[in-house]
């Protein structure tokens, strides 16, 4: 472990932007500004943490503010969080807690980068680094993932074990305030092996993981001979949250492969949630899933589905050439704070489709909008002219539903494989109609190419918080 300066707690008022409701978050100002990490494919330069303007009435509106560099090549900046959220209200042994902190995980090179945002929100300051020796001496893991902020510390999903190539990948806890790795959560690991996802139900005791693959299935891209095996993940898996023993593991089905991200509904009473499956070996469908409590046990049932569309071979990479079509290829869902619309994003597509889930067990379609796309490259309404190269992938909402930020690389090896071309970076933004649906691309907010530095761009955070980094203590 390296650290520049040592995190302290927040010892002045509460933190305003640690809701005590989804309503208390709904109400709250908006965003001013996003933070978005940037990596570099080759592998050669440092990756970024950058600062996008958000406030629609500043001149920085829609223009990359400032970035921040980590130290070194070869990191992949991926997934990020912030150190403290809402949940943080119920904590024991976290007396001031402060959204102040954005934990950064390299998911190739398992360093932890922790930045600053005060005093400068513009410009977060590098102020810790956690490097790998720790993380694997200490919680047994590698190839950090997913972070949130809850009981007992930062729960830091990891895709490796200690050796880094294979698992069981699992759960480390961070120190909520020092940010060192204090243990593996996991006391009884049960069947699970594959990692990716971690989050939970606070108020029933109940925390969720999702599968994708080992370190050694997915850093070198898709491994064909494993999908057609149907290796990589396709189960849930339900935990005790405070002792992390294993409750319950429910399969998919083995053609449903990589089970990804979870989005549990924000209402702290409710036992439901949503996730999603890449492709269907069967078919190259894509689906997302309810997961809902019956008594003790915890079911599974698909409620979405997206077919494979057609193509001729000539328009297809050549990992597709053989298929004649192009997979959805469902790589990240978020749902509104209020639990009303939920976002799916089609990469393979490049389709970002709005449902109104106010009955989570029939999702209604209500809107669509592509962006990019294999064979498509449908191209931003800002520039007409100029196809757009990814699709649209990780999607993040603003607390009150009306702001749908996207981004458009997944992963290094896996974007060489599906747009062998390349992808130049773009960050886009849609305004959302959160009383009928309806999405519409904002024309002012594009910044792509060279604002990011030549940087593949990831995962989004909302200044002040977002849909898929908070949970919530009471319902009011």
């Amino acid at each position: 472990m390296t650290t520049t300066e040592h995190p302290h707690d927040h010892d002045g008022p509460p933190d305003p932007t640690l809701y005590r409701s989804p309503a208390d978050a709904v109400a709250a100002p908006g965003e001013g500004l996003a933070y978005v990490v940037g990596f570099d494919p080759a592998g050669t330069r440092p990756d970024a943490l950058f600062t996008v303007g958000t406030d629609p009435d500043s001149p920085a509106y829609g223009r990359v503010i400032a970035h921040a560099e980590v130290p070194g090549a070869g990191n992949e900046l991926h997934h990020f969080g912030w150190n403290a959220c809402s949940s943080a209200l119920a904590h024991t042994g976290h007396h001031h807690p402060a959204r102040r902190y954005l934990i950064v995980p390299g998911l190739r090179s398992s360093r932890l980068h922790v930045f600053d945002t005060h005093p400068d929100p513009d410009r977060p300051r590098l102020v810790k680094t956690v490097e790998p020796d720790e993380l694997a001496a200490k919680a047994g893991y590698s190839r950090p993932h997913t972070l949130h902020c809850g009981p007992d510390g930062v729960f830091l999903s990891c895709l490796g074990g200690a050796n880094g190539a294979d698992g069981p990948g699992g759960v480390a806890l961070l120190d909520h305030d020092s940010f060192e790795v204090l243990r593996g959560w996991e006391s009884e690991r049960g069947p699970q092996h594959l990692a990716y996802d971690v989050w939970w139900h606070l108020a029933q005791n109940i925390a969720v993981t999702s599968e994708w693959g080992t370190p050694s299935m997915i850093e070198d891209g898709i491994v064909p001979d494993l999908l057609l095996e149907r290796r990589y993940g396709h189960c849930l898996h339900f935990w005790e949250l405070d002792t992390g023993r294993h409750l319950q593991q429910v399969d998919l089905g083995d053609n449903h492969q990589m089970v990804l991200e979870l989005r549990p509904a924000h209402d702290p009473e409710a036992t439901w949630g949503f996730t999603n499956t890449v492709v269907d070996v069967e078919d190259l469908s894509a689906s997302v899933w309810l997961w809902h409590r019956d008594g003790d046990d915890f079911h599974v049932t698909k409620v979405i589905t997206l077919p494979a569309e057609p193509a001729p071979a000539e328009t297809l990479p050549p990992a597709l050439k053989p298929f004649g079509a192009v997979p959805p290829l469902i790589t990240d869902i978020d749902l509104s704070v209020d639990d009303q619309w939920l976002y799916v994003s089609a990469w393979g597509t490049g389709d970002l489709l709005q449902y109104d889930v106010s009955d989570p067990h029939q999702p209604r379609q209500t809107a669509v909008v592509r962006l990019g796309g294999i064979t498509s490259r449908r191209p931003h309404p800002a520039a007409p002219d100029e196809p757009l190269t990814g699709g649209a992938q990780m999607v993040e909402i603003s607390r009150d539903g009306r702001r749908v930020y996207l981004t458009n690389s997944l992963y290094a090896a896996w974007d060489d494989q599906f747009y062998p071309t390349g992808i130049d970076p773009w960050m886009i933004k849609l305004d959302a109609d959160t009383t009928h649906g309806g999405l519409v691309v904002d024309t002012r907010f594009y910044p792509h190419g060279p604002d990011f530095d030549g940087l593949r761009v990831h995962q989004t955070r909302l200044q002040g918080g977002d849909a898929s980094s908070d949970s919530y203590c009471y319902r009011r």
